[in-house]
């Protein structure tokens, strides 16, 4: 890979964009700085002060092509992706430019793949959203666990120790009003109303938490590319509870990356007939770590590692369990521990891992 490629990061001063921007230059990339503000822009960290910045809005698609030019790929922080995803990715294939975001919004991920696929793969460059926390690290997960294969069910229950969230993850929160889908008899279908509710083992130090049927991306992802006749994903209730609460406070950085003291487990279950597999990311703060996932992402397809071109999938376009090895060896952004053998009775349609549905 040639190091001096650059990285266009819309939204790079945005709170998870700062993280991306540090990856990037950690992995020896060169970020290019945009967003809709050049005041914002103006106030970015002094270690980045060098950086290139272009001030660009998303409703002249011309302007946009050319804030482009010249970048190797974009990265795209800036919620609601509802608003910004489409035009931004558009852009970008129509520079030839590859694609990632960090969405968490299931339409996008939907819009994307219906509306760029066709041109991304006649342009020989990939377009990947939820390459992030929300979305990316379950698909990887449940990539690897199958190798190729089919599940007859899956279970992603994310688990948070607590929940700050960014101004960011409220206006997103507020904007995306669409009805939620999940995955039964391999089709996708609306969340039941009122969502289910239940309880989750996860592991420690989170251990028994109560939790409500919540999907993300993850989903739109999964669906995508793997054969799964049914998909669970769950949201421990507390950390919900403080998203709702207009009281609590942002995330604040407790070490010198400016990361929080916010720990997480993405804990993933596979069933396979009789055989169910068990797989866990653990971390500290869902906004940090998604730096080094995107940026991940970014590095493989600046250096040829990508399964194809197109829109897809994180577990569709790399390959899953090397990008989790990379994620757990370089910085050691996760920790992953699966066990192939987990020791659970075959549920019935009503009863998962001891969560009662309907």
């Amino acid at each position: 890979m040639n190091t001096d490629e650059r990285v266009l990061v819309y939204g790079a001063t945005g709170h998870t964009g700062r993280f991306v921007v540090d990856e990037l230059v950690r992995r020896g990339l060169t970020p290019v700085l945009a967003g809709r503000s050049a005041e914002r822009l103006a106030d970015v960290a002094p270690r980045h002060a060098a950086l290139e910045s272009r001030v660009v809005g998303l409703d002249d698609p011309e302007r946009l092509r050319q804030a482009i030019a010249g970048v190797a790929a974009v990265i795209n922080c800036a919620g609601p992706f509802l608003d910004t995803a489409l035009p931004l990715a558009r852009a970008a294939v129509e520079s030839g430019a590859h694609y990632l975001d960090v969405t968490a919004e299931q339409p996008v991920v939907q819009a994307l793949y219906r509306e760029l696929d066709a041109q991304a793969r006649d342009m020989d460059v990939s377009v990947v959203p939820a390459m992030a926390f929300y979305g990316g690290l379950a698909d990887l997960l449940v990539t690897a666990v199958l190798g190729g294969s089919s599940a007859d069910e899956v279970e992603v229950a994310i688990g948070l120790d607590r929940w700050w969230p960014t101004a960011g993850t409220r206006i997103t929160g507020a904007r995306n009003t669409a009805t939620r889908l999940v995955i039964r008899e391999g089709s996708l279908v609306p969340l039941p109303d009122p969502a289910p509710t239940g309880a989750w083992s996860y592991p420690e130090p989170l251990g028994e938490q109560s939790v409500v049927e919540l999907p993300f991306s993850e989903v739109i992802t999964i669906n995508n590319h793997l054969e799964v006749g049914t998909l669970r994903s769950y949201l421990n209730s507390a950390p919900l509870a403080e998203l709702r609460d207009e009281a609590t406070p942002e995330p604040t950085a407790s070490d010198k990356s400016g990361r929080s003291a916010q720990r997480f487990a993405v804990d993933v279950l596979v069933r396979q007939g009789a055989d169910v597999k068990r797989i866990t990311a653990t971390g500290r703060d869902i906004y940090a770590v998604t730096a080094p996932i995107v940026v991940e992402g970014a590095v493989r397809l600046l250096d040829g590692r990508r399964r194809r071109s197109g829109a897809g999938a994180p577990g569709e376009i790399f390959e899953a369990a090397d990008v989790l090895d990379a994620l757990e060896r370089d910085g050691q952004a996760i920790v992953v521990q699966s066990d192939a053998n987990f020791a659970r009775p075959v549920p019935s349609d009503h009863e998962l891992h001891g969560f009662q549905v309907g």
